[in-house]
């Protein structure tokens, strides 16, 4: 079972992420990797260049990402990173939908020996202790949200008191409401 963080971060929750995310060594992969991908550094300055929902953060300095040829379907020929064995964080970002809502977005990594997933060996404890560090930056930077399982970011807490919904990303999902 991975372990999850869900969240809501505005534009300016997100440089601030990116900010903190500079003092480790990440580097930015999409979630299906084009055979000319030229990685680069999690950092602010590199906002722009981000893939526009869905990317993987690599842990380059513990271990290199483990990457898979598709073979059939519409991304074919293009790479997919094992996430089960590679020190790889998912990252889905918060984004709009066509109401104008703040969807959640998702932080996820696998670092657990699980039967479901095949994976043999726990992840690494370097791995473990820098997904820890960013889930607990996350923790005490963003108000809790309600239903519980969720983060708002601080200036997505302030839009929200502004009229911005707040809505779950899950099919029919609801309003979340951060705490004061």
């Amino acid at each position: 079972m991975a372990t999850v963080q869900k969240f809501f971060m505005a534009p300016d929750d997100e440089a601030a992420f990116f900010r903190f995310l500079e003092r480790f060594v990440l580097e930015i992969y999409p979630r299906r990797v084009p055979p000319d991908w030229e990685t680069f550094r999690a950092r602010e300055e590199n906002l722009a260049r981000l893939p526009g929902e869905d990317l993987y953060l690599v842990a380059s300095e513990i271990g290199a990402a483990i990457v898979d040829k598709v073979k059939r379907g519409p991304d074919k020929g293009a790479w997919r990173i094992d996430e089960v064995r590679s020190p790889v964080i998912f990252m889905e970002r918060s984004r709009k939908n066509e109401e104008g809502e703040l969807l959640n977005g998702v932080l996820w990594a696998e670092l657990e020996v699980t039967p479901q997933t095949g994976r043999r060996d726990a992840a690494p404890d370097r791995f473990r202790r820098l997904f820890l560090e960013i889930e607990e930056y996350l923790k005490k930077t963003y108000r809790k949200g309600d239903p519980k399982e969720f983060l708002v970011g601080p200036k997505a807490a302030r839009l929200f008191k502004e009229g911005l919904v707040l809505r779950s990303s899950e099919h029919r999902g609801g309003t979340v409401v951060p705490f004061k």
